[in-house]
């Protein structure tokens, strides 16, 4: 299906609006039944019907179709963070007793799904270096049940071979979900590689204002309608129409937004890599990252996120030099118009940075929609004596 007819037309039943360019916002609670027949048809089949804003929205359905068919997928749910699409998709595929093969350091608020609740619940968790598919092999246990993928990782850029992965988990009859949020559907598909549900944080590229916070989930429409059914509506997390809107007028701007997100982020890497207060510098766009190869194979480009490692002596010059910055931001997340900087160490105690730990060096730089030129002066200027 062509690129610009899903952003720009598909679900967009034009005529049925007053012939308005614009989607509208169907900000309504409820639904209208003409009569006893039509209301028991829509109890019965809510998936099916307009009939509670909790499960299905006018609005909503026009992301729906949209997000599906970029990610290659039969149908979608939106819901209204990240966070709970993974909690969705976790939940709705495992049951007491159940086990799991996760890559390690998954975002946070994954772990902390694998880490804190689930083990309330019988469900156990093991972590493995997903770089390498013989690491899930020797994981995978006679009650594993799902294995969750993050390709690239929003920290290291780990890869993990999807289509190999798919494979193995197939065999052993074994749910696959890949969280997409670092390459979202315009660098990389997933589900084409064989993964079951993909999953993506739409508050960063696909809405791309830092105005909204939602997340996709794609997959096959059984698969969908079953999450729809239980986790989604007893939930209660899925989106609401004026969010819903936001991310469909950021479709818009997709391919615009991360082709010259992309092209800036090559320049900054590179200018990254000829500073000597920089001992190094992760991108998976990078023609000597570990896993290039792979990127090759399984996507598409490379958008604005990296890290790199400042050679610093303490915690105070890993501060000085972040709060030095002018313009790039220090905050979370990414995907918006700003540069955005983010260092490890404020992820831990002050008393735990340790300088001989490159770990604790390392600064997560996200590449936003400024020119060149304004974003290198800035980290120029920081790095300067």
């Amino acid at each position: 299906m062509d690129l610009s007819y899903i952003l720009n037309e598909l679900g967009e039943d034009r005529e049925n609006y007053y012939n308005a360019m614009t989607p509208p916002i169907m900000q309504t609670s409820n639904f209208k039944s003409n009569t006893v027949d039509d209301l028991r048809k829509g109890l019965a089949n809510e998936f099916g019907n307009f009939l509670y804003s909790r499960g299905q929205n006018p609005t909503v359905q026009i992301l729906r179709k949209k997000m599906a068919a970029l990610d290659g997928a039969e149908d979608c749910l939106v819901f209204n963070s990240g966070a709970a699409a993974i909690f969705a998709a976790v939940i709705a595929n495992v049951k007491s007793g159940d086990h799991i093969v996760s890559v390690e350091k998954p975002y946070s608020w994954a772990q902390k799904i694998f880490d804190i609740i689930l083990p309330k619940f019988g469900v156990s968790t093991t972590y493995v270096d997903g770089r390498n598919i013989e690491n899930f092999e020797r994981a995978i246990l006679p009650n594993t049940k799902l294995i969750y993928l993050e390709s690239p990782n929003s920290w290291s850029f780990a890869l993990q071979d999807l289509a190999a992965v798919a494979e193995l988990a197939k065999a052993e009859g074994i749910v696959t979900i890949c969280d997409n949020s670092y390459c979202s559907p315009f660098y990389q598909k997933p589900i084409q590689w064989g993964i079951d549900l993909c999953l993506q944080s739409a508050t960063k590229y696909i809405s791309g204002h830092s105005d909204t916070v939602a997340g996709i989930l794609t997959g096959s429409a059984a698969a969908i309608k079953h999450i729809f059914s239980t986790e989604y509506l007893g939930i209660g997390s899925g989106i609401q129409p004026f969010n819903a809107w936001l991310l469909l007028r950021g479709l818009r701007t997709l391919p615009l937004r991360l082709t010259h997100c992309t092209k800036t982020t090559q320049l900054v890497f590179e200018f990254l890599k000829q500073q000597d207060q920089i001992e190094d510098v992760i991108y998976p766009g990078a023609q000597d990252f570990p896993q290039a190869e792979l990127v090759k194979k399984q996507m598409e480009g490379a958008c604005g996120l990296m890290s790199f490692v400042l050679k610093a002596n303490s915690l105070e010059d890993m501060e000085m030099f972040c709060n030095k910055l002018k313009h790039i931001i220090m905050a979370v997340s990414w995907g918006g118009f700003e540069s955005l900087i983010i260092p490890a160490c404020a992820t831990m105690p002050r008393a735990d940075f340790d300088a001989s730990n490159k770990v604790h060096r390392l600064i997560r730089l996200y590449v936003g929609m400024e020119e060149p030129d304004y974003i290198i002066n800035d980290l120029k200027q920081a790095l300067s004596p």
